[in-house]
């Protein structure tokens, strides 16, 4: 970033910036579904429907699960372009401007590597032979190699479709290596009382008693009562490093040896990984088993319900219990090619995806490793802690813990951060996370990635500038400028309305 010579940010009022959201109506609704433009009914069986009859033909399914007939929304092709890039014009993403979701690291998704998943050679059907998948089991391979030597993890599988599911998987893998030990009496998994949700529901799930282990007073593991926590009954500490308030653990060695002293494990959270890229890895640490989120760190699109990938890191003592199957090779052949082979590890937990994970998700990852190297990934995490705290250095706003790294914590003090964040949008920007972690007061965990420029950075804290001096009413009411203004929270909590069926209820 650019030297600055003065000390204060721009300021929207003062600029008279103003931001509208594209809004489209009509007839009194929000841009209308597809099937509110126009339905029309299709016969089954009449010309183009498919078969020759008109009843629609034999069919081997029950009479009340077939039909004669289906309303389908029959528009033209402008229609329908017109009719997406209105949705498009209405949301805000990361290609609209910051993003600053602490814990969420919603760095830019760069395009060149959508360009390498859509190339023809990436279409491969999992089940061709492995002698006909040479270059893509050596893709999967050396992203095996990428990530362990990331993360200082000797072994990795891939197959895991999320962050959440990486988590499961690692705690499934602690969980057999346990029980092969002859030490299935583990029943307790401790995690910090700041750790993502996650974690919590990781254990549970994974059959787990949870342990909530409580922060010191500089918001850090509290070593006593880690020691009290710590039992023969103790499985693993989940633990995300830097935390996060963004503060690194300083006594991580120390807190590794005291769970290993018992026989645990110590479990890496993946999600601020990104602060320690090039720099530090959880292997070095003392780290066990982790988990890698590459739609944070490796910017492959957040999936939002859709793909995604969350591969699982291990040390050499766990790597037998990993999924099967993983990939090796690098050998060989006769030919003097290198060969590479699917395998199943000898304990393995067995299999939790389809074949290697979701195979253009990893293709994405792999690509943004390659494309920076060691020395981009390096001046990415860099480029990440200077970001946050530059951005710190420009708000009102207290940040009651620090030193942090890529990620901080304000308190909005006596406003509400949920009308703090609503406030936001009508600046043009998106907010940061709300109300958690619940040590800080009004907190707003704030990560402005490493992508964002110093004009951004300038922007955004002028946002946060403009807010903090709003008085309770404007908040309240807030936002004004979007698409969708303020909506009752506890009714859509309570009330869902899953489907657009539901609308005809009203």
């Amino acid at each position: 970033m650019s030297d600055r010579t003065d000390d204060t940010a721009p300021d929207p009022r003062a600029e008279q910036v103003r931001y509208d959201q594209a809004r489209y109506v009509e007839n009194g609704q929000y841009e209308p579904l597809l099937s509110e433009k126009d339905l029309t009914r299709v016969e089954i069986g009449a010309e183009g429907g498919g078969t020759d009859d008109g009843d629609g033909g034999d069919s081997p399914l029950p009479d009340d699960l077939t039909r004669d007939s289906l309303e389908l929304p029959e528009l033209s092709e402008p229609e329908l372009a017109r009719h997406y890039t209105r949705l498009s014009q209405m949301i805000y993403g990361i290609d609209s401007g910051p993003y600053p979701l602490g814990s969420c690291t919603m760095k830019y998704n760069p395009k060149f590597t959508e360009d390498v998943a859509a190339l023809p050679k990436a279409a491969v059907h999992p089940d061709r032979s492995e002698r006909s998948l040479q270059g893509t089991l050596e893709l999967l391979y050396r992203l095996q190699d990428y990530l362990g030597r990331i993360g200082g993890m000797d072994a990795v599988t891939l197959q895991p479709p999320a962050g959440a599911a990486g988590e499961f998987v690692g705690i499934r893998v602690a969980a057999a290596y346990h029980e092969h030990n002859g030490e299935g009496h583990r029943d307790e998994v401790i995690v910090p009382e700041s750790a993502h949700g996650t974690n919590f529901a990781t254990a549970a799930l994974g059959g787990y008693d949870v342990v909530s282990l409580p922060s010191d007073d500089e918001g850090r593991v509290d070593l006593e009562a880690l020691e009290a926590a710590l039992s023969e009954n103790t499985a693993a500490l989940m633990l995300t490093n830097p935390n996060t308030l963004g503060l690194f653990e300083r006594d991580i060695e120390r807190i590794a040896e005291m769970v290993h002293d018992v026989g645990g494990l110590l479990y890496y959270d993946g999600a601020n990984l990104n602060a320690l890229l090039g720099r530090a890895r959880p292997g070095d640490m003392g780290f066990d088993v982790m988990h890698y989120n590459v739609h944070k760190t490796f910017a492959t699109p957040h999936g939002g319900g859709g793909p995604g990938a969350g591969p699982v890191g291990v040390v050499d003592e766990l790597a037998p219990f990993l999924p099967a199957p993983r990939v090796r090779g690098g050998d060989e052949s006769k030919s003097g090619e290198s060969t590479y082979e699917l395998f199943d590890p000898e304990h393995t937990i067995g299999k939790v995806h389809g074949y290697q994970g979701n195979w253009l998700v990893l293709i994405k990852a792999f690509a943004y490793i390659a494309r920076l190297g060691d020395a981009g990934l390096a001046d990415a995490s860099a480029k990440a802690v200077l970001n946050a705290n530059y951005l710190a250095s420009r708000i009102e706003y207290d940040v009651p813990y620090e030193p942090f790294h890529h990620e901080f914590v304000a308190s909005a003090g006596d406003q509400d951060a949920a009308d703090v964040a609503k406030r936001m949008l009508d600046y043009g920007v998106h907010p940061p996370t709300t109300k958690w972690p619940e040590i800080v007061s009004e907190a707003l965990m704030t990560e402005p990635t490493e992508v964002e420029s110093e004009a951004t950075l300038d922007r955004l804290a002028a946002a946060f500038n403009a807010v903090a001096a709003e008085d309770d009413e404007t908040l309240e009411a807030a936002p004004d400028r979007t698409t969708a203004r303020r909506i009752d929270q506890t009714s859509a909590a309570r009330e869902p309305r899953l489907s657009w069926q539901a609308l005809e209820d009203e």
